[in-house]
């Protein structure tokens, strides 16, 4: 049976020290995507898409660091990206699952080409379009 996958991207601001994955990144971006993907989306699962670490669990604990995709190299970005696939082949079925990526384009252009069934939600959207989505449709849900 497919599952669905959620993958969101990692966030700059950070908890100060080693804790969960879910709990380390404490921008409100990355805090409402969170609560979308588990609120709205109910994925059956949740990665975080990390530039350092590559596919963490939520429940991974890790400590606070400060690299970035944007920062790397084309090549590197590539080498990145092949390490996440080879990591999410041992956690999902990469034919059959689908998975939605939460993330900006640096996160999701080189995935998007190894992963057949891809919902890239937040396409063409900046930071500042990401957050008002976000903030209208966690709103809408408590009504």
């Amino acid at each position: 049976m497919p599952k669905t996958i959620a993958l969101i991207s990692c966030g700059k601001k950070k908890s100060l020290n080693a804790t969960e994955a879910q709990f380390l990144y404490t921008s409100p971006l990355f805090r409402k995507t969170l609560k979308y993907a588990e609120t709205i989306l109910r994925p059956d699962r949740i990665f975080i898409l990390s530039a350092k670490h590559g596919l963490l669990k939520l429940d991974e604990v890790i400590e606070p660091y400060n690299e970035t995709l944007k920062d790397k190299k084309r090549e590197e970005q590539k080498i990145w990206a092949n390490i996440i696939i080879s990591q999410l082949k041992t956690e999902c079925d990469i034919e059959k699952d689908k998975f939605i990526i939460l993330a900006g384009h640096d996160y999701y252009q080189d995935l998007a080409k190894s992963l057949p069934n891809i919902d890239i939600h937040f396409k063409n959207l900046n930071l500042f379009q990401r957050t008002a989505f976000l903030t209208r449709k966690l709103n809408e849900q408590l009504l």
